[in-house]
């Protein structure tokens, strides 16, 4: 029999989740009344049972049911299923038999244990024995309830023995004991120590779900009454066999043997030289006998039994910490976990690595820690398939590393500050939510792992969700608390004053102690990123309304990284009651005082370049298209890029808009004017050694914009810019000398140096698949300079988009066409209005951009006005909405516009941009269900200025102006077919 390995890994948790499948739920106790008495009444049997599996942690404990009689006994199988019956007699005689036989004739696989109060049973080494043939076990009866917990275990042991070394390799501990008295002294001793220390070894950086599910992986314990018996386990089972525990004195051809213990273990050493035995025996001079196999022994009269058998399992069974040592016998290092492990392993001379791969140790112990798979791997390496100790080392090492990686893929770790593993993939603090984006991005993690085989055709690209720490909303619940700002978080405040009272105010001693232990481990650049309950929610998403800071995390003082951390922590918090999530919890009718905030600290993607770090590109890709054309289809999707941080897509900047379905229909890169109008030509980048930078309201600080002229030689650059030659006119796709760098990312969408359209429409699929909705993914790409490596590409948010309602079937008329003052054919929504009587619009034929932040406030203005008269209206302006940058729209956040019931983008001789999808003001002005009109050149779309400016004016400012009519418009959206149109009252 050989231990089926699980080759693809999947997960060792998988395979536990298959283990112990056959439980012992059902006991059936047979006794005297008087016996059932004492027992419930006086010993308290039942709820001793009951403290006992939970003192230990184990499973749900057993429902034990009396009866008294063999009659009752039989009804009770007939009418229920039961798992063990237990016959509980003063004596092991005939009657006790009797009942055995007629419980086996009607249900003969039944395990059947006699408890008695007699100690010992010479009939049954006699002839006589044939008496006990329907008795599985005899056992003398202490009144413990440890004792019924140590039998439960042993039948639920020998039911599951075969199917759990198949399937996973569990090990064995063989205990030959004939002595009904000794079995119940050292069986429950055993048990109970085992468990203890399975407990203990099991690796404390797991969740607590797979803990549990580990400790279904401890060694099971298989009982020999007689030398054959116990034979016959070993010969079935040797290749895993854990340890042998063996009395000296028990039956053999039918008869009382003295010998047959020293026997049995002498065999054993001699087939296995590796296997520890112990020999138990209540005769001190056996120890000498015991040495000469050679193997351990223990007193069974000893009054410290239990330490013993501890000091057994944990010296020579690989249970408690690994013991490094010398060969003769000098302790030199100690490994707690298999990060320590690996680590230690690196150091100890060769001799002491030599001296524990010769006697199995290291196999030994990661048996104990329920590494099942990765312990019969190591336990068959010889020395001489390396070409040295080293050589063997280094693979040893490899192989321990690789383990401690993969078995965390895919699932959110507990964080112990005394056990931080650099490795980790995604890592939380409390028991509280992990909020809206944390969940997502836990998701996307196990599904990157678990569904691995989907991105097997995109080899040179190592599609992954950064390394990520989540302290959750227990987190924050204590820091509101400690800090007493639940009632200032109530309060309508500026932003700059929420912002200075959570600073001033001390996040809680654990999470700071965690924080530390987590700091003093890395020392990568990380993103601290908002995770609010409600945030990524459908269709009420708070996408882009809390703050993210980037944080070099390079300073060579921990305390200067940790108070930085600290604060940029203390500002995610602080953002949750800022202007613009208020404003928008009251559009979308939630409570602020309910919104909880977790926060994401993550290991940013990209490369340093000098004294700046970023990403060779940054995007967002959504798998609906709200504006196709050409031969695309809504469904096709749409993507986002830039070269550099994200915020550039973020804020609603000049981006590189593609299908990934068609990544080279670029209309925008139609000609060579198109190409130099539309280029992103300044990126966002995290400047180095700004640890020190104070934090505040700008998430900002940490940044620097840089001109992509002045970083042509830098490797994302040369890789993604074509060149524009002045006197040719011309645009060269790749970066010459005597030119001005051009970002076309020509090498990735024309000539498909990187897969990224085809890995975007796979994981565009597949989310959508997943999550059974349109979904957003933003994500950032690392280009390698060395081409033998892997691309890196990174997940960094799946959100589910707010999907178009089609539940109500809107059709705009031809005469709707002829009434209306504003029609679009790249419309958003499905709705028909009719109760909006305002207007803001930005005067066309003032229209400046360099006045757009003037216009910004001015709009605010109003809007103020107008939420407090609870008076919804239309917006209507140039270029894009939300644009962070000026010269491409209007820069409003979503608190200047709070109370909009419909935005219309129309164009402008002075600004060229496209529409605003993919930035978070987009999103959330989607999810809130908010009509959107793009009014363009062509396709039939106008807007009726001429009209607008007849209509009487509440307010007029310098670039803005306020109009209302004495009657409501009517605003009809198609969804179906993307036409809006808005109709004179």
């Amino acid at each position: 029999m050989t231990f089926k390995e699980t080759q693809n890994q999947t997960s060792r948790f998988k395979v536990f989740h298959d283990l112990m499948r056959k439980k012992v739920d059902q006991v059936l106790l047979i006794s005297t009344s008087y016996e059932a008495w004492i027992m419930e009444e006086d010993c308290r049997l039942s709820e001793h049972i009951v403290h006992e599996y939970k003192g230990l942690n184990l499973s749900r404990p057993p429902r034990l049911t009396w009866v008294s009689t063999t009659e009752q006994a039989l009804e009770c199988l007939d009418s229920s299923e039961f798992d063990l019956v237990i016959i509980i007699s003063r004596a092991a005689d005939a009657d006790a038999c009797g009942i055995a036989d007629d419980i086996k004739q009607n249900a003969p696989d039944m395990p059947v244990i006699l408890l008695t109060h007699q100690e010992s049973l010479p009939e049954v080494h006699s002839p006589s024995r044939k008496l006990f043939a329907s008795i599985d076990r005899t056992i003398f009866w202490t009144g413990d309830a440890g004792l019924l917990l140590a039998i439960i275990k042993s039948v639920e042991d020998q039911l599951n023995v075969v199917h759990d070394t198949r399937c996973a390799g569990i090990r064995i501990i063989l205990f030959v004991e004939d002595s009904p008295f000794y079995l119940s002294t050292l069986l429950p001793v055993l048990y109970k120590e085992l468990v203890i220390e399975t407990q203990a070894v099991i690796e404390e950086g797991l969740n607590e779900e797979h803990r549990l599910l580990s400790m279904r992986a401890r060694p099971k314990i298989l009982l020999g009454n007689t030398f054959e018996e116990a034979l016959d386990i070993y010969e079935q089972y040797k290749d895993f066999i854990l340890g042998v525990i063996s009395d000296v004195r028990f039956p053999r051809r039918g008869t009382l043997d003295a010998s047959a213990g020293l026997d049995l273990l002498r065999y054993i050493r001699q087939d296995r030289f590796d296997i520890p035995l112990l020999l138990a025996s209540s005769e001190p001079h056996n120890a000498d006998l015991a040495a000469d196999i050679p193997a351990c022994f223990i007193d069974k009269n000893s009054s410290a039994l239990n330490e013993k058998i501890r000091s057994f399992l944990m010296d020579y069974l690989g249970f408690g910490d690994f013991t490094f040592k010398m060969p003769d016998g000098r302790d030199i290092a100690k490994a707690t976990d298999l990060y320590t492990l690996e680590q230690k392993m690196r150091e100890i001379p060769e001799e002491a690595f030599e001296f524990h791969c010769h006697r199995n140790d290291f196999s030994r112990w990661l048996f104990s820690l329920a590494e099942v798979e990765l312990a019969s791997r190591v336990r068959v390496l010889r020395d001489n398939e390396f070409d040295s100790i080293e050589d063997h080392r280094r693979h040893l090492v490899q192989m321990i590393k690789n383990q401690r990686i993969h078995r965390q893929k895919g699932v959110i770790v507990n964080f112990d500050a005394d056990k931080v593993e650099p490795d980790t993939d995604f890592l939380k603090i409390g028991k509280g939510s992990l909020g809206g984006k944390a969940r997502g991005l836990a998701f996307m993690s196990a599904m990157l792992y678990r569904q691995s085989s989907r991105w097997a055709a995109f080899e040179m690209v190592d599609t992954f969700v950064p390394q990520t720490m989540v302290i959750t909303t227990e987190g924050f619940d204590a820091f509101m608390e400690i800090n007493q700002l639940q009632d200032m978080a109530k309060q309508d405040l500026p932003d700059e004053v929420f912002a200075k009272r959570f600073l001033e105010a001390a996040l809680p001693g654990n999470i700071q102690t965690q924080l530390a232990a987590f700091l003093s481990r890395i020392r990568y650049p990380i993103s601290v990123r908002s995770s609010s309950l409600l945030e990524d929610a459908p269709f009420k998403s708070y996408a882009g309304l809390y703050k993210t800071y980037l944080l070099a995390n390079d300073h060579e003082d921990l305390n200067c990284r940790l108070v930085q951390l600290n604060d940029a922590i203390k500002m995610v918090y602080a953002s949750t009651y800022f202007k613009a999530p208020k404003a928008f919890s009251r559009r979308v009718g939630n409570r602020v005082e309910n919104e909880k905030m977790a926060v994401i600290v993550q290991r940013m993607v990209g490369s340093c370049h000098g004294k700046y770090f970023y990403p060779s590109i940054s995007g967002v890709a959504q798998s609906e298209n709200y504006y196709p054309f050409s031969r695309m289809k809504p469904e096709d999707g749409i993507a986002s890029i830039a070269l550099g941080l994200g915020k550039t897509v973020m804020e609603g900047e000049k981006t590189m808009r593609f299908s990934p379905r068609f990544p080279k229909i670029l209309p925008q890169l139609s000609t060579v004017e198109d190409i130099l109008k539309n280029s992103q030509t300044k990126f966002y980048a995290l400047q180095m050694g700004t640890t020190t930078c104070p934090l505040g309201i700008n998430d900002a600080a940490t940044l620097s914009m840089r001109d992509i002229a002045d970083a042509a030689d830098e490797y994302p650059v040369r890789m993604l810019t074509s060149t524009y030659i002045p006197h040719e006119h011309r645009i060269r796709d790749s970066l010459t000398p005597n030119g001005y760098p051009v970002l076309t990312f020509a090498s990735v969408l024309k000539y498909d140096t990187l897969p990224l359209p085809d890995l975007l429409s796979t994981l565009l699929a597949f989310g959508r698949k997943e999550l059974g909705c349109p979904v957003e993914i933003e994500f950032a790409v690392d280009l390698p300079e060395n081409p033998a490596e892997k691309v890196r590409f990174a997940v960094l948010q799946i959100r589910p988009m707010s999907a178009r309602e089609e539940m109500l079937a809107v059709d705009v008329t031809e005469a709707d066409r002829a009434q209306a003052f504003c029609i679009s054919h790249r419309a958003l929504g499905n709705t028909i209005t009719t109760g909006i009587s305002d207007i803001i619009y930005v005067k066309p034929d003032r229209f400046d951009p360099a006045c757009t932040i003037d216009i910004a406030k001015q709009i605010s203005q109003i809007n103020a006005r107008l939420v407090k008269e609870n008076r919804k209206y239309i917006l209507i302006g140039p270029g894009r909405w939300g644009s962070a940058d000026r010269w491409l729209g209007i820069p409003v956040g979503w608190a200047d516009i709070c109370g909009v019931g419909a935005i219309v983008e129309t164009v402008h001789p002075r600004i060229h941009a496209d529409p605003s999808q993919g930035s978070h003001f987009f999103h959330n002005i989607t999810s809130l269900g908010i009509s959107y009109l793009n009014v363009g050149d062509g396709h039939g779309d106008r807007i009726d200025w001429p009209w607008l400016a007849a209509l009487p004016v509440v307010d007029e400012k310098a670039h803005v102006v306020h109009a209302a009519s004495p009657r409501p418009f009517s605003l009809k959206v198609d969804g179906r077919v993307g036409t809006g149109v808005m109709m004179a009252p």
